[in-house]
């Protein structure tokens, strides 16, 4: 029998609470404060579904260039029919489109950074995901 354990994806940068409220905007959750000002939640009303801390050296990684470039990003997933709101959504929250040509099929796929210079990107889900 092993220990439960619970993962949750972490993003570094320097202004926490300013990415935390964008990712809760764009999630459609809620930004926690605890007892460490340098980490802060994301909720979405099933649990975390991601937390931000503070890395007072921080530097954006890059993409597509190499140097400093991307570990890894966030793929947020989308009904078809709702790609292009989504993609509102984000930018009005303040993220900058990197990569946002128009597929308009089932690999539609637009890259985004960000505030902190984190790519993302907002894709067709292969299904319709069912209501929360």
């Amino acid at each position: 029998m092993g220990v439960k354990k619970t993962a949750v994806l972490v993003l570094d940068c320097a202004k926490p609470e300013e990415l935390a409220e964008f990712y809760a905007g764009l999630l459609g959750g809620t930004a926690s404060m605890g007892n460490d000002p340098d980490y802060v939640e994301v909720y979405d009303g099933q649990g975390i579904c991601l937390a931000i801390h503070r890395d007072y050296g921080y530097a954006p990684p890059s993409w597509p260039r190499p140097e400093d470039a991307q570990q890894a990003h966030l793929r947020i997933l989308v009904d078809r029919g709702d790609m292009d709101e989504a993609e509102r959504e984000a930018i009005g929250l303040g993220a900058r489109p990197v990569d946002t040509k128009d597929n308009s099929g089932p690999r539609d796929t637009r890259t985004y950074s960000d505030p902190a210079g984190h790519s993302f990107t907002l894709a067709v889900s292969a299904e319709p995901r069912p209501p929360r």
